[in-house]
């Protein structure tokens, strides 16, 4: 995973003082890097009959339908509010400072599907819990969870106990 990190940049100061950003935009521009992250991200999983990838907007839908085809199956956007035309099944999480919530179309998931959670991302964790949230309100089961990068010093993994995790690279 040394090739991969090697292409995340740090941006300090980003988007507040105090942050240290990962930038994905250098691995996502190099071909070989970004086919490397999908294929690690993936590979646990190849034989653990998923029937679709759900990924959250927006670094998610990178990472996540380029997972879904590699795996020959669909893949779910899990979106910011009002940004779906179809009905929709939502679920609210707290942020830092604040609240958000996630959209997901009612007929993107049926029950018994079996779902792998893809995002470039594990930080605190709120945003995948409510993911896995969302798609066990239409009846899917999580498979897993699978991040290019795990922030570990935010015990992100401490909201998402009940689901294997599966990040490439750790910080």
């Amino acid at each position: 995973m040394d090739t991969l990190k090697a292409k995340i940049r740090d941006i300090p100061d980003f988007p507040k003082p105090g942050i240290l950003f990962k930038d994905i935009t250098p691995l996502v521009k190099d071909p070989v890097s970004l086919r490397l992250a999908v294929t690690q991200l993936i590979q646990p999983y190849i034989d653990s009959d998923i029937t679709a990838v759900a990924g959250m907007e927006a670094r998610g839908f990178i990472f996540g339908s380029l997972a879904a085809w590699e795996l020959d199956i669909g893949f779910i956007p899990l979106r910011k509010p009002g940004k779906l035309p179809y009905d929709v099944q939502s679920v609210d999480y707290a942020l830092e400072y604040g609240k958000a919530s996630l959209e997901v179309h009612i007929d993107a998931i049926k029950s018994g599907d079996r779902i792998l959670l893809i995002d470039d991302l594990l930080a605190t964790g709120g945003t995948a819990k409510a993911s896995c949230e969302l798609v066990e309100k239409l009846g899917g089961k999580i498979v897993a969870c699978a991040f290019v990068i795990e922030l570990a010093m935010l015990h992100g993994r401490d909201q998402l106990t009940n689901y294997p995790i599966h990040s490439l690279i750790q910080y």
